[in-house]
């Protein structure tokens, strides 16, 4: 009795050291990948989701967004829809808090001071041809990067995870999972000691 409890502690240890190993793999694995992508795309913030829907028909709420840094400013395209660049860039803060923001560059200017301003606008404002541009100017240096790439819906995973509802299903689904994995192992014990 004592060897079958002595390989049961066994199983339990290397099914623990693997589960732990495999854990450790797989945030090595996403760390890696993020900061790699941000190093290859210039940007900290390489992957975004668009969180309103101010740039519909372009972009939807719940899609995913490929960012790249911009290293010349100059060359950002600053024009009505569909032409201008989708710049992603930090609110100005004396227009509310801090958030990230995805519209199109429609005006740009460069400053006395070198750098370049420039007047934002969503998609989903007055129709194409018409300037109706945000309230704030821009400059670059709270510009995060332009748009590259989207994915559609793929988004909508982080923005359920900051409901409240969201993070309630991640703990559920947490212990579930670790249910799932120990509760064999707990009732083959018992059925040994029986």
């Amino acid at each position: 009795m004592s060897s079958s409890r002595s390989k049961l502690s066994n199983a339990m240890k290397s099914s623990y050291v693997k589960t732990v190993v495999l854990i450790a793999v797989i945030i090595g694995g996403v760390v890696a990948f993020w900061f790699g992508l941000r190093a290859v795309l210039g940007t900290e913030y390489p992957l975004l989701t668009v969180a309103s829907g101010s740039m519909e028909p372009t972009l939807f709420r719940g899609d995913l967004i490929l960012v790249q840094g911009i290293s010349n400013f100059s060359d950002v395209k600053a024009d009505l829809q569909p032409y201008g660049d989708i710049i992603i860039f930090h609110r100005p803060s004396q227009y509310g808090a801090e958030s990230l923001i995805v519209h199109r560059a429609v005006q740009k200017y460069q400053g006395a001071d070198g750098l370049w301003y420039f007047r934002t606008q969503g998609d989903a404002a007055p129709p194409q041809g018409v300037l109706h541009p945000d309230p704030w100017t821009v400059p670059q240096t709270l510009v995060v990067g332009k748009l590259v790439g989207k994915v559609p819906w793929v988004g909508y995973i982080p923005l359920y995870i900051r409901e409240p509802l969201g993070i309630m299903l991640i703990v559920v689904l947490f212990f579930i999972i670790i249910l799932a994995e120990y509760l064999p192992v707990l009732f083959k014990k018992q059925k040994e000691q029986r």
